[in-house]
């Protein structure tokens, strides 16, 4: 499994559940990154979207344990043992975690790679926040890509590796 996110130079990614930018061309990447993926998320990330809708041409995984919350278009599961029982099916690198904060930082260590849009820009009341992967032990920098302005933004691509990834156990 691999995650996606995109965070400010603070590790900042939400506020009041909403994403804290709207950049076009970070919705490019995550769209190229996750297209006929499997990807996982958490019941707030999917009310998220709009109508509370999975995402289309994607296996949708959401974790939940609110049994009264049964989607539909979506696969359920309501403990990380069904999780990673779920996601166990399919190809890890065609496995992608893309939120919300609690699951960001619950699983990053059972990730290969982290796809993390860098946003220069600080947010002020941000209540969401990632692990910081340029200092987590275990992670490098694979490759950062040159800067891109989008949405009135600077952004940069990161990927970063994870050398001790966890085993589902």
């Amino acid at each position: 499994m691999d995650l996606i996110v995109a965070a400010d130079r603070n590790c900042a990614i939400g506020k009041k559940g909403d994403l804290l930018y709207s950049l076009p061309e970070d919705m490019k990447y995550f769209r190229a990154k996750t297209l006929g993926k499997t990807v996982v998320m958490g019941q707030r990330t999917l009310e998220s979207f709009p109508g509370g809708k999975p995402l289309p041409k994607r296996t949708n995984v959401v974790i939940s344990d609110d049994p009264a919350f049964t989607p539909d278009g979506v696969v359920i599961v309501r403990s990380f043992a069904e999780l990673f029982a779920e996601i166990a099916k399919y190809p890890a690198d065609e496995v992608m975690l893309i939120g919300g904060g609690s699951l960001y930082n619950a699983l990053p260590d059972y990730c290969t790679r982290a796809y993390v849009t860098l946003i220069d820009a600080e947010t002020e009341g941000a209540d969401t926040f990632i692990p910081d992967f340029s200092r987590r032990e275990g992670w490098s920098l694979e490759s950062v890509s040159e800067p891109l302005e989008t949405g009135g933004y600077t952004i940069r691509f990161a990927v970063y590796l994870n050398h001790n990834v966890k085993i589902f156990a």
